[in-house]
């Protein structure tokens, strides 16, 4: 078998710029497992994703999966719009451009985070 590819230094480092911020935030929550997955980081509790966040610093849209009503209370704010194909699963997205994004991010993280914690273990499976 030949080399293996290297670990981009990003990954190594848990992100850079924003996605770094949101990564320590979020890991410093119980049971969360964040993992690099098709250019984004993806944010897990268990085996069910709850958020993912691009790896690229060029790439700004956090996708947050949420309840039917924390989607809609999101979707009041012009700044939230729904995902673009997992709308229907609870699923919206936020830009976060700046450190003055930071804090209406997290506080979508965590609630999201908080009901992927009280989903029973039998809606971990594909509807993800």
């Amino acid at each position: 078998m030949g080399k293996g590819r290297k670990t981009r230094r990003a990954l190594e480092r848990g992100g850079t710029g924003l996605a770094q911020r949101i990564n320590e935030a979020v890991a410093a929550w119980p049971n969360v497992r964040i993992t690099p997955m098709f250019g984004r980081w993806g944010y897990f509790v268990g085996d069910t994703l709850f958020a993912c966040f691009p790896v690229r610093v060029k790439e700004h849209d956090l996708w947050v999966r949420l309840t039917a009503d924390d989607q809609k209370r999101a979707l009041v704010d012009a700044r939230v719009r729904p995902h673009r194909r997992f709308s229907r699963k609870g699923w919206i997205e936020l830009d976060v451009e700046g450190p003055e994004d930071l804090g209406r991010a997290v506080r979508w993280l965590q609630r999201a985070y908080n009901a992927a914690t009280r989903r029973p273990p039998d809606e971990t499976g594909a509807d993800r």
